[in-house]
């Protein structure tokens, strides 16, 4: 019988007594059994990890499911509770608000209403059960204490469902929009206003799709190595799925699990929008000689996977950079699966790297970002970056696009990516830097995708991808050419 389809029994409804032994020791000091179902428990550490430790859900959960053999129906449903609680906390911590008669409610506490709020307001399963195992969770992880807390509660909560509890809780639509829609999608404000900026004229027609599209989980989908794996036979077949509409080397995953064909080196799991921003480099064209390539921040690999195998099929190499040593090493071995390539990898910071100027002719800078533009992969980060993050990237941002452009040789071309919408990492970066130099120019990123449709973003020239309008991520891709000495 599946995790969420059980329960370990009726509430418990003793009081606590100074002499009682804690919640997890019996009378005679051996540990308890725990009431609480693996899968649930599971999702409730996670929960913890992510907010004591600043833990990612995509790293841990996986390693936490099979440390604790949780397989099947049971590991399905630790990975719903734990994305879905993520994604709801906004929309989960409103409701619980109004639930409850505390101003403070202690962080262990209220991420088991957290988990218990998302099984009754966004799951099938029963309010009896997901009331009961709450307050068992709650025993087994803080305590006897807080479960008549926990208890009363979810038992308001389970009062209403969630449409119902979102016309209570959330701020008046017509006074308060962004109020509205932070509360009804689960985001910080902030992050709402940001979205509507970057849609631009489009924002009163696509703003609440957008946000509705960040709390859809993604699909797997994998980029096919463009040369072949070294050994064919030791990836196999591939799985159930089909080609990605546009990127000619994406591979959606229906089912199966992509690790063999990773390890294989036939495959890397890498978003479509991903691999049209690297295609588009390739498909720029540049005057005189096209044979030596740079990545500049590489970090993990994929854009440089398919790069290198595209620049072999060319004649060309591809150089990848990455200031942190042990992800240089991985780089490298994720080119050396793959197979095919003409490359070299080298660890650097790219704001001060050791070549010289204008050493390449095409210059990839995927720059490090607030990541906006992945949501729905790694729901927690909604929660974690700040205004304040983003200014501080965009330093950043600016400074490696600069070098980006040094690096490359007049009549090169540089693709500025980064996995964000917010204009202050996008727009804002390429017209701060453009308006200091003399010696670039601004291509029609969009005319170099040109199967793609909706890509044009905001700004003359520049391709913004969006999860509601092309089921990626949302991908900024901006194309410069630098120019000849003294053409401008």
């Amino acid at each position: 019988m599946p995790a969420h389809a059980r329960r370990s029994g009726p509430p418990r409804s003793r009081q606590e007594h100074p002499g009682r032994p804690p919640a997890n020791r019996s009378r005679a000091g051996r540990p308890r059994t725990p009431r609480t179902d693996p899968a649930r428990r599971a999702a409730y550490d996670v929960l913890r990890a992510v907010a004591d430790r600043d833990a990612y859900a995509n790293l841990l959960l996986p390693a936490l499911l099979a440390e604790r053999g949780l397989t099947g129906r049971d590991a399905a449903f630790a990975t719903e509770l734990t994305y879905g609680t993520l994604r709801g906390r906004g929309t989960y911590d409103a409701i619980l608000a109004a639930c409850s008669d505390r101003d403070e409610i202690d962080p262990p506490v209220r991420d088991v209403l957290r988990l218990g709020a998302h099984q009754l307001l966004a799951t099938r399963v029963g309010r009896h059960a997901a009331v009961a195992t709450s307050v068992d969770l709650a025993k087994d992880a803080c305590g006897p204490r807080p479960s008549g807390f926990v208890n009363a509660v979810l038992r308001r909560v389970a009062t209403r469902d969630l449409e119902g509890w979102i016309q209570i809780v959330a701020p008046d639509r017509a006074r308060d929009p962004s109020g509205y829609l932070a509360v009804r999608y689960s985001y910080p404000r902030w992050i709402v206003d940001a979205f509507r900026d970057a849609l631009g004229p489009d924002a009163p027609a696509e703003i609440e799709a957008a946000l509705a599209a960040g709390n859809v989980r993604p699909e797997v989908v994998l980029a096919l190595s463009p040369a072949g794996p070294p050994d064919p036979d030791a990836a196999g077949p591939l799985p159930d799925g089909e080609r990605t509409r546009w990127s000619p080397y994406g591979f959606r995953l229906a089912s199966g699990d992509p690790a063999p064909l990773v390890a294989g080196g036939l495959a890397a799991v890498q978003d479509e929008a991903s691999q049209l921003a690297a295609l588009a480099l390739t498909r720029t064209g540049v005057p005189g000689r096209d044979e030596l390539w740079l990545d500049l921040c590489a970090g993990p690999g994929g854009k440089a996977r398919l790069l290198s195998g595209l620049a072999a099929a060319r004649g060309a190499r591809l150089v990848a950079s990455d200031v942190r040593p042990h992800r240089a090493r991985r780089i490298l071995e994720t080119l050396r699966r793959a197979g095919g390539g003409n490359h070299g990898v080298l660890a650097a910071d790219g704001r001060q790297v050791p070549w010289s100027p204008g050493t390449f002719d095409r210059v990839l800078v995927d720059v490090p970002c607030s990541g906006l533009g992945s949501l729905r992969r790694r729901p927690e980060a909604r929660w974690r970056k700040t205004p304040a993050d983003v200014a501080g990237l965009a330093v950043l941002q600016r400074a490696l696009l600069n070098s980006a452009i040094d690096s490359v040789r007049p009549g090169g071309v540089v693709a500025y990516v980064t996995c964000s919408p917010h204009l202050a990492e996008t727009r804002d970066v390429i017209t701060a830097v453009t308006q200091d130099r003399d010696d670039v120019t601004i291509l029609d990123a969009p005319a170099a995708l040109p199967e793609v449709p909706a890509l044009r973003g905001p700004g003359s020239g520049f391709a913004q991808f969006w999860p509601h309008r092309h089921g990626t991520d949302a991908i900024f891709l901006a194309l410069l050419s630098r120019l000849p000495s003294g053409a401008a």
